[in-house]
């Protein structure tokens, strides 16, 4: 989402080369949306996977509309498969490997849409299903109409509410965990933009980082910061192997706009933590030690409505 929204500006080429990277250093799934920058991310990423799609699994979402007209809730059935059939169109393939309901649509049943899903299955637009943001009754019905192979959430150290029903759900249907925002939006890696966020970036709206709530996190992040030199690699890779030490069956998916994160990112893979890191991790920064609240900030503004796709 990085290379194209939230964060304020980036430069395509930059982020076609970031993604390439990111392959070579072993990177096998690259997530998208039909939302993020209007469709151009699909269109980037297609760029980038070109000559190499079988490298990697492509993973993409529908449900959030972004065009001129402001952004907005859509995952009425009728639309499904054209909302699928622009995706492909503009990541230049012909199947995507996963296809995610971005957000469930308070105006449609949850059922109708998965179904609408399940029909690209069979028609092989799509090989599986993947949910997002969705609570533990939810999953129930959504894995009731189709087989769901992974749950998208956020999670990461300082932010762990799905860990309290959420992902015993996901895990007693067998569904596979992948947090968004594993770093907090750059929040745990300690690397805060100098003079506060640029216009554009959208954590204006996170209340985790707005007065005194930002200063009681950064204190918490010294803590993760001091943890990580310990063990001599950085915070973001203490963060990123905090999530991959929980189980096989977690994948979280960490965004940056930079080809030397990608490799930092990818490092972490190789750090091994102890049950005794991992307790000292739980008590240097418990769950509830962190301020703000990201509920307001979860569905991204969206304006609830439908309309057809535009591209």
């Amino acid at each position: 989402m990085g290379l194209s929204q939230g964060y304020g500006p980036a430069d395509e080429d930059e982020s076609v080369a970031t993604i390439r990277r990111a392959i070579e250093l072993g990177v096998t799934m690259i997530d998208t949306a039909q939302s993020y920058g209007g469709g151009r991310n699909e269109e980037l990423v297609g760029r980038a996977v070109a000559g190499r799609r079988d490298e990697v699994v492509l993973a993409t979402k529908f449900g959030i509309v972004r065009d001129p007209g402001g952004v907005r809730l859509d995952a009425h059935p009728d639309r499904v498969r054209a909302y699928c059939d622009a995706s492909l169109r503009r990541l230049g393939v012909e199947v995507i490997d996963l296809y995610y309901l971005h957000r469930v649509d308070p105006q449609v049943p949850l059922a109708d849409s998965v179904g609408a899903m399940a029909e690209l299955v069979s028609a092989g637009k799509v090989r599986h299903l993947g949910v997002s943001e969705l609570g533990p009754e939810q999953l129930r019905q959504a894995a009731a109409v189709h087989p769901i192979a992974a749950l998208q959430c956020e999670w990461s150290l300082s932010w762990r509410e799905v860990e309290d029903d959420v992902l015993p759900v996901a895990r007693q249907l067998g569904i596979g965990l992948v947090p968004y925002s594993p770093l907090g939006r750059g929040l745990l890696t300690g690397a805060m933009p100098a003079g506060g966020f640029g216009a554009g970036d959208f954590r204006h709206g996170d209340g985790r980082f707005s007065g005194p709530a930002l200063g009681r996190n950064l204190a918490l992040v010294e803590a993760i910061r001091g943890l990580a030199g310990e063990r001599g690699v950085t915070a973001r890779q203490l963060a990123l192997a905090w999530l991959l030490a929980e189980a096989p069956d977690v994948v979280p998916i960490p965004g940056t706009r930079r080809a030397g994160r990608v490799a930092e990112n990818v490092a972490a893979a190789a750090v091994t933590l102890s049950a005794d890191d991992l307790a000292r991790l739980d008590s240097a920064m418990p769950r509830d030690a962190w301020a703000g609240d990201r509920r307001s900030f979860a569905a991204h503004g969206v304006v609830r409505g439908a309309r057809a796709p535009s591209g």
